[in-house]
């Protein structure tokens, strides 16, 4: 493979929370980086990750191949990092994790480019929600496309602008008590950073062709451990209230339409009833961070370092006083 410097990645998905970290870590490396997005005028975040004219956005969408082959253009890497955590108008979960997975493969075979392609662990094909779904019959899209692809399953992703913990410590500024769903559901929260690092590794090449990876944090941690995670970082004292799934469902059904923090799709809730941590047979396989030779960071030590904005007091917080 040639010098990074001389080789372009193509990241479709760039400019989202894990694009952004993935972009990072390939500029650290010195790859050549084009980003393949909706809107480019909104990525502009990305140019300062990277040198002068190291990292360059282009118009892409999934549902129009055409253009997702002009941005696969001339790269030696294509990276899909493209997934939604809710439907909405066009952009379902059919058309971005399964043909828009199909779509990015196949534009990378016809230039004869390696394939690194982020799913979940959650994906099963027999899953009731659609998200699973849709995750899975992606991942089977592209294998049948290239044999050798990369595919990297994270669980729960978490960093400074997740939708996940930002989403509960907002919600505790505001609320006297918190919403349990799932409180006894096992995930085993992965450290945005070392994913991005695995996807990176794997575009050095150091990753098995052909294989899936499961990345998970060092700590397997019920829903209820990870909210008082995020209640003890952002010192704030909330009641848990558990809501049984079927309450669960019905909130949903009226909160898919609600805006920001509030929104809660029944999908969503369907996710929370399986538990989401790395298989005994990956690990058995040494596909995981470990067998990449990345010690992964843990939500306790991380979450300090972004969820102090939530504090009353912000960074200048102290305990006991």
């Amino acid at each position: 493979m040639p010098a990074p410097i001389d080789t372009l990645v193509t990241v479709f998905g760039g400019s989202g929370f894990l694009g952004r970290h993935v972009v990072r870590a390939l500029a650290k490396r010195d790859y050549r980086i084009r980003v393949g997005v909706r809107r480019p005028e909104l990525a502009g975040h990305l140019q300062p990750l990277g040198k002068v004219g190291q990292i360059h956005a282009v118009q892409s969408n999934l549902r129009y191949p055409d253009s997702v082959r002009a941005a696969a253009r001339g790269a030696s890497v294509v990276v899909n990092l493209c997934g939604i955590l809710s439907s909405s108008g066009a952009q379902t979960f059919d058309a971005v994790q399964n043909k828009g997975a199909e779509t990015v493969a196949k534009a990378a075979a016809e230039i004869g480019a390696r394939i690194v392609h982020v799913s979940a662990i959650g994906a099963d094909a027999d899953s009731k929600s659609r998200y699973a779904r849709s995750k899975a019959a992606g991942e089977k899209a592209v294998r049948a496309v290239d044999h050798n692809a990369i595919v990297m399953r994270p669980s729960v992703v978490f960093g400074p602008e997740d939708q996940f913990t930002n989403r509960f410590a907002a919600l505790a500024r505001m609320s006297p008590a918190l919403p349990l769903i799932g409180g006894d559901t096992k995930m085993q929260p992965v450290f945005v950073g070392d994913v991005a690092t695995a996807v990176a590794d794997s575009v050095d090449g150091k990753a098995t062709a052909g294989a899936t990876y499961e990345l998970g944090g060092p700590e397997v941690m019920t829903m209820r451990e990870i909210m008082q995670v995020i209640l003890d970082v952002t010192e704030r004292h909330r009641l848990l209230l558990p809501l049984p799934f079927g309450v669960a469902n019905l909130q949903a059904m009226l909160l898919q339409f609600a805006p920001g923090d509030f929104k809660l799709t029944p999908d969503q809730v369907e996710l929370l009833r399986a538990d989401n941590v790395v298989s005994d047979k990956a690990k058995f396989a040494n596909l995981t961070l470990e067998g990449l030779g990345i010690t992964p960071d843990s939500l306790e030590a991380v979450a300090p370092s972004y969820l102090w904005r939530f504090r009353k007091t912000g960074q200048f917080a102290h305990k006991g006083i």
